[in-house]
């Protein structure tokens, strides 16, 4: 886990997080906070958890790497992991907007979870963009789930329930529910969204287990935004944050723990079927700053 997250944090590290334990060696003075604090700015930390770890850190007592070490860890909070229903099926359902990564983790966690030993289903209830179905069903392919899909246009409230009512009539432990990004207007896209879900509860009131929002680390604050719409509309449960790799602006991640209250679940670094991991936060902060 440490070379993974090594690998794909090193743009973040090198960004941020280097330069800052650079500053830090020789003790904290009020001028190296100013620009500490200006580095978490770059970093797309935002201005309120930014003045947060800045004020910490002015009270911080002993070694200053150890003191924004514990800090940024504090922020995270208690690592959470997916959650499974005590009774089958369990449904997740993926949201986010189109480009996040929604297919692929859909995609990465059948396969991960078909090699624990459960029976998975992928739903395509991302019908509007036809692209998005054929990729799920080649994911199907690679992961050995059957996949669940209307044709292109279809209502994906109707996709998620004929997929949930699979499950329940073949004894399946997950249902994994792909849904669109992009709709007309952002009202529409919730408004869909929201239907899903019912339709969902409809077979099993207690569904779904999760709803993780897919979030890509590159578009930086913009995420904070995006969590706070859908965590609106559907009540996340955790974040996926996709594409680490390729961004030197991962600060948003502490952000959006702290502002939101949301967890980060699983963190998406490389294209291989591999490289979505559960979130750690301490092995996280430590590859930052080691």
């Amino acid at each position: 886990m440490f070379n993974f997250l090594k690998r794909g944090l090193k743009k973040t590290k090198n960004g941020f997080f280097g330069r800052a334990i650079s500053m830090l060696k020789g003790g904290i003075t009020p001028e190296k906070l100013d620009e500490i604090q200006e580095l978490l700015l770059l970093s797309d930390v935002g201005p309120e958890t930014s003045e947060y770890i800045i004020e910490k850190m002015r009270k911080g007592k002993g070694d200053p790497e150890e003191v924004l070490r514990n800090i940024l860890t504090e922020l995270l909070g208690t690592d959470e992991r997916l959650n499974f229903s005590q009774h089958s099926p369990t449904v997740y359902t993926l949201v986010g907007v189109n480009g996040s990564g929604k297919t692929t983790t859909a995609g990465k966690l059948a396969w991960r979870f078909k090699k624990d030993g459960k029976r998975v289903l992928l739903a395509a209830a991302d019908t509007f963009r036809a692209a998005a179905i054929e990729q799920l069903k080649e994911w199907g392919k690679r992961a050995d789930v059957p996949v669940i899909a209307h044709q292109m246009g279809a209502d994906g409230g109707a996709v998620a329930y004929d997929a949930v009512r699979h499950a329940i009539s073949n004894g399946l432990d997950l249902v994994i529910v792909d849904t669109a990004g992009r709709l007309h207007t952002k009202d529409n896209l919730m408004r869909e969204l929201e239907k899903i879900h019912k339709v969902i509860k409809k077979l099993l009131n207690d569904q779904p287990t999760e709803t993780l929002l897919v979030l890509d680390a590159t578009i930086g604050q913009n995420a904070i935004q995006q969590a706070r719409v859908f965590d609106e509309s559907v009540k996340l449960t955790g974040i996926a944050l996709t594409k680490l790799d390729g961004t030197a602006k991962g600060g948003m991640i502490f952000s959006i723990r702290k502002e939101l209250g949301i967890p980060v679940k699983l963190i998406g670094i490389g294209e291989s079927m591999e490289d979505l991991k559960d979130f750690n936060s301490s092995e996280f902060v430590n590859t930052l700053l080691e």
